[in-house]
């Protein structure tokens, strides 16, 4: 599906950012970083490596910056010191792009987005992930840090239901990153400042447009996050972001949003109206042709659960996962263990990604004496 609104540039484009775009491709590279007087840098396989070529100039890289950016992107950039953007190669990926200045001169960080929208099984994501969609309204998180892969997880999980249900689904994006198809389901996608001046705006009028399903790309402050929690209650599903490590911080930083007064009522909404809070974090491969492969904790909203919260027992959320695998949810050390059962991830990697490492080990070694072969499958 080409994107042909004028949030791409209107010049022709550089080739050597062009080129830059078609390496990333052929090398499967996530990210391109491109800094004045400093050699360019492609991330492979989550690392950071510098290209056999001399460093760009100011010249060269103001040059490459021009043909990216329309007249109102280049004023926005003068006057906010960073422009958010994106481009899609013709029968190509996409890629989100960041310009920005820093020490004078001008940066650009653009991460690579495939044009085809994995499944959630091609995603390495855990089968109690499926089972979180079957609902028609509630509030649904995907938390985890900068780069955990949220927006793949969320656009997977959107891709299946739109192939799987009759639905009308809204998406709010900044800026938009994979495009959908409609299959099932008709998906309508209203990106920042292009379709909509802001989150504000586009917010107060997607109740009129009719939803089933609305995406807001990320909660950032407390405006978004109420929005998100009215129209959970209003029979809507909802699926957010948010960077939170754990389901326990997702809700600790929510509440931070709001004022002490009104926490009580945030908590008692998240009792009625939470679905499930799934965080990830990527952690590198080592089964050939996979590059990353998340590590999920998954809170699913019991009776428990809402309990805990409409008593501000949030703190406990842990211990919950844990004792309640059987409802659907995990927490790290199990996803962990699953992915060093089925030699996905070594197991020094994922002791040093545990919350609680000593007690990875331990399961580890119980599945060792116990018989099991943690590199059989």
């Amino acid at each position: 599906m080409k994107d042909s609104r004028n949030s791409l540039p209107p010049a022709e484009i550089s080739p050597k950012i062009l080129g830059y775009f078609r390496a990333m491709e052929e090398l499967d590279a996530t990210d391109l970083h491109i800094k004045t007087d400093a050699i360019t840098l492609l991330r492979v396989k989550t690392a950071l490596r510098k290209l056999d070529e001399p460093p760009l100039d100011a010249q060269a890289v103001e040059k490459i910056i021009d043909s990216l950016l329309s007249d109102d992107q280049k004023e926005s950039l003068t006057r906010n010191g960073n422009v958010d953007l994106a481009y899609e190669i013709p029968h190509g990926d996409r890629f989100r792009i960041n310009i920005f200045r820093q020490r004078g001169t001008i940066s650009l960080a653009a991460r690579r987005v495939t044009r085809k929208i994995p499944s959630l099984a091609e995603l390495n994501l855990p089968e109690n992930v499926a089972p979180i969609l079957d609902t028609d309204h509630g509030l649904i998180l995907l938390a985890g840090p900068t780069s955990s892969g949220k927006s793949t997880t969320i656009a997977a999980m959107l891709e299946h239901i739109n192939q799987h249900r009759h639905c009308h689904i809204v998406t709010i994006e900044d800026p938009i990153e994979y495009l959908y198809e409609d299959k099932k389901s008709l998906i309508n996608q209203r990106e920042i400042g292009i379709d909509v001046p802001n989150f504000t705006v586009a917010l107060r009028s997607v109740l009129r447009e009719d939803p089933d399903i609305i995406l807001i790309g990320e909660m950032r402050d407390r405006e978004t996050f109420q929005a998100a929690l009215q129209a959970s209650e209003t029979g809507h599903l909802v699926f957010g972001t948010i960077h939170a490590g754990t389901a326990g911080q997702t809700v600790s930083r929510i509440l931070d949003l709001f004022p002490h007064e009104s926490r009580q009522l945030v908590l008692q909404s998240l009792a009625y109206n939470l679905r499930a809070i799934v965080c990830q974090k990527l952690l590198p491969c080592v089964k050939k042709g996979i590059n990353r492969v998340p590590a999920i904790e998954i809170l699913r909203t019991n009776p428990v659960v809402r309990d805990l919260l409409e008593t501000g027992r949030d703190g406990e959320l842990a211990d919950v996962i844990r004792s309640h695998e059987a409802d659907g949810m995990q927490n790290f050390t199990k996803s962990l263990l699953d992915l060093i059962e089925n030699g996905m991830v070594d197991p020094k990697t994922a002791y040093a990604a545990a919350p609680n490492s000593e007690e990875l080990k331990m399961r580890v070694k119980g599945i060792s004496q116990s018989g099991g072969n943690i590199f059989a499958r």
